[in-house]
């Protein structure tokens, strides 16, 4: 009875731990989740530009050039015309969402059957003109690794621009970002959405993903529909904002929005009414023991 017990205790424990600690495992939505993220009330100064707009069926202005990980510059031409594409905006030095937007899509794509390089690419552009090619590398081979598949290396790029060029990507896009001054009075930081795009062969934009997880079967239905040239619908946009106004102390805070967040105090309530009804039942079940084996001892 006291090994049921325990066993139930360690197990439940073990679940908590991995709902409190989502970056420990894969981060993956269920199937239909296209959109995510708990939205936040923005100040209507700073903040005034930060969103998402779907600009759906939009042309990529694919006459673009940027700088790859390896130092060259590549038009974004040649990443289309035969694959479509997953279209990521970020900035490699971001200290919170944009890394939890990549775990996002690295963990759904370990779980889709699609092979990056085979069946489509994955471009990632960082919106800061100051980012240089170290630092894209250096996430092209954190990401690379925990993909899990060194041999897909050439279906992702990791890519650096000028402002001019960045800023003619995020506007075809509808990617809208603020920069914000830093306590130095620098501007260190981007206030900033996140989304995923894919984007088809001719580089037509066909489906946005919101939000920092993203459903394995949602993607590769995806990929499918835009490599078809499919233009899909727009989702609601309910955003996941890497900054946070506070307007109790009228200062902006960095945050991670989570929607597991809610999940796992969910799973951790769930888990507790589990735990205290099977103590209940085995300490009845106890007590009926001890008192059948009094009554039969008398």
């Amino acid at each position: 009875m006291r090994i049921g017990r325990l066993g139930r205790l360690a197990a439940a424990t073990f679940l908590c731990l991995a709902a409190l600690t989502p970056s420990l495992v894969a981060q993956v939505s269920s199937y239909g989740d296209k959109e995510t993220g708990p939205s936040n009330d923005k100040p209507p100064a700073i903040l005034n530009g930060v969103g998402i707009a779907q600009h759906l069926n939009q042309q990529l202005p694919l006459d673009l050039t940027f700088t790859d990980d390896m130092g060259k510059p590549v038009q974004l031409a040649s990443y289309f015309g035969k694959k479509p594409a997953i279209l990521a905006l970020v900035y490699y030095q971001c200290p919170m969402l944009c890394s939890e937007e990549l775990n996002g899509l690295t963990g759904a794509l370990q779980m889709v059957d699609e092979v990056p390089g085979r069946d489509f690419n994955i471009i990632v552009v960082s919106i800061d003109p100051s980012e240089g090619t170290d630092l894209a590398a250096a996430k092209k081979r954190s990401y690379l690794h925990r993909y899990g598949h060194p041999e897909t290396a050439d279906g992702w790029h990791f890519m650096t621009g000028t402002q001019p060029n960045i800023d003619a990507l995020t506007k075809a896009v509808g990617f809208g970002y603020v920069k914000i001054p830093g306590p130095d009075g620098k501007l260190t930081q981007f206030a900033h959405a996140s989304s995923i795009q894919l984007v088809t062969p001719q580089g037509k934009l066909a489906q946005y993903y919101m939000g920092v997880e993203y459903s394995p079967k949602d993607i590769r239905l995806g990929l499918v529909e835009a490599s078809n040239n499919h233009i899909g619908s727009p989702v609601d946009n309910i955003l996941t904002y890497c900054y946070h106004y506070d307007p109790t102390t009228n200062k902006h805070s960095l945050i991670v929005a989570r929607v597991v967040q809610l999940g796992g105090a969910m799973t951790v309530v769930l888990l507790g009414g589990f735990m205290w009804i099977m103590f209940r039942r085995d300490y009845r079940q106890a007590h009926d023991q001890l008192a059948s084996g009094t009554k039969v001892n008398g």
